[in-house]
């Protein structure tokens, strides 16, 4: 585990956690505060703050790590401890696919937004692509002990949750310069996706 853990960082984390952080702060509006459910250690948090000064982020986690660079409490996986409107926006970082109910999460991230809810997860329109993600999903989780359950929806399933939240996808891209050739061409594809949403009847 520890050479795949090697491996992992050296060809692919430190890459995924800027380009993330860098497309996900673009989608920010500047001086929002932001609830990043599932934060994990808190990079992607902290470096979306870097890129956007004057934002102030925290997190949730089912059990906050040691050393999170976020300020980071904890939270059962379902109930976020938040009363409604409590953040501009919750962000959702491949967070979704790890629960056995994605609209459960997904409810509760509108419930606590003013605005907007910051997706960023997988789209799986076969087994080809199921496959390719499970693997990808225990390669890159399984050295930190990560649960799997490998719940990936396609496209046409997250709309459906979008609209069952009452959430309005505002704008979405596939095109997320995760991994470098040639792993782009196997695990780039179109598996993975940024939208952004607001709630179709904001309090403002």
């Amino acid at each position: 585990m520890s050479l795949l853990r090697r491996w992992h960082n050296a060809l692919v984390h430190h890459r995924r956690v800027r380009v993330l952080a860098e497309m996900l702060a673009e989608r920010i509006p500047p001086g929002s505060t932001v609830l990043d459910i599932g934060c994990g250690d808190g990079t992607i948090g902290q470096l979306i703050s870097q890129r956007k000064p004057g934002l102030a982020v925290q997190g949730v986690e089912l059990v906050p790590r040691a050393g999170c660079k976020i300020p980071c409490g904890p939270f059962d996986g379902s109930s976020l401890p938040f009363p409604g409107d409590s953040f501009d926006v919750c962000l959702l970082v491949d967070v979704l696919h790890h629960t056995t109910d994605v609209g459960a999460l997904l409810r509760e991230a509108a419930r606590v937004s003013r605005r907007f809810v910051l997706l960023k997860d997988h789209a799986s329109e076969g087994s080809l692509d199921a496959a390719t993600l499970g693997l990808m999903d225990w390669v890159g989780n399984r050295p930190h002990g990560v649960g799997l359950t490998y719940n990936y929806q396609s496209r046409s399933q997250w709309k459906q949750h979008f609209a069952a939240c009452h959430l309005r996808e505002l704008s979405c891209t596939f095109e997320i310069p995760l991994y470098p050739a040639p792993f782009s061409w196997i695990v780039g594809r179109k598996l993975h996706f940024i939208s952004l949403l607001d709630k179709m009847n904001p309090r403002v």
